[in-house]
């Protein structure tokens, strides 16, 4: 109905070819060369698990109930060879293991993965908080380096929400970096920066790369920190027992 609705919204005035189905239902190896397409465009559900024996229509090595690495898996087998996908993932899938490394592994060989734009964790509030990742892929040839755009939270605004989500104009600053169609011309910026295939795998294809741009915060020496703590902690409590006398006259009075 959310489906329809949006449609509807959307200029689509007869959205009656939507097909009420678990796309995930379909065997994987039954997708052939008549069903590729030349273009996926996709927010898959992510957070959520499959019931028991969906799992089983994929191969054994791309085999769990998460919901959003099946997709993923369905989604490079259904591009044919030079097709494009856009895809909408959370942060667990960059950094994930066991299954979401292969994956990863996987969509590196037979795709370029050229760019991933990491957003802020308020793009989805109220819903979720978790941090979400647009990735950008192309198949037919294997990744050989990846660029990061850092999309920002505009200025004068704590976050995204109900009523300040994320518009398209926020997104003009990246479109500008992109380059046009063959992303020509890319430079790295303080939100942009650039990555190699290499260095991923000897990441054991951790894709969670933060903004090496960013200045981290320094917090001071552990030790000098825990003195202070200590020394407040000392005058909170003389304050408290001071406090208590206090208290303690007055009710004599």
């Amino acid at each position: 109905m959310l489906c329809v609705t949006n449609m509807l919204l959307h200029g689509i005035d007869d959205p009656s070819f939507v097909r009420h189905d678990n796309t995930l239902v379909r065997p994987y190896i039954s997708y052939g060369q008549s069903d590729r397409v030349d273009i996926v465009l996709t927010n898959p559900p992510f957070g959520g698990k499959e019931e028991d024996g969906i799992e089983s229509n994929f191969p054994k090595h791309f085999q769990t109930r998460e919901t959003a690495d099946l997709f993923l898996a369905l989604i490079v087998r259904l591009l044919r060879s030079g097709g494009r996908a856009a895809v909408v993932l959370p942060d667990g899938s960059l950094f994930g293991e066991g299954v979401k490394t292969r994956l990863k592994e996987h969509l590196m060989e037979e795709c370029n993965l050229h760019t991933i734009v990491r957003l802020p964790n308020s793009v989805f509030k109220p819903y979720a908080s978790i941090g979400t990742n647009l990735l950008f892929f192309e198949k037919g040839e294997p990744t050989k380096d990846i660029w990061f755009y850092e999309h920002r939270i505009p200025e004068g605004q704590k976050a995204y929400s109900m009523t300040k989500p994320i518009r398209v104009e926020h997104l003009q600053p990246c479109v500008k970096w992109w380059g046009g169609a063959k992303r020509k011309s890319r430079k790295e910026t303080e939100v942009a920066w650039k990555v190699t295939a290499d260095e991923v795998k000897a990441r054991g294809y951790n894709l969670d790369i933060k903004n090496p741009h960013t200045v981290v915060d320094d917090h001071g020496d552990p030790e000098e920190l825990l003195q202070k703590l200590d020394a407040a902690e000392k005058e909170t409590a003389s304050l408290r027992d001071q406090l208590k006398v206090i208290l303690e006259k007055a009710l004599l009075r």
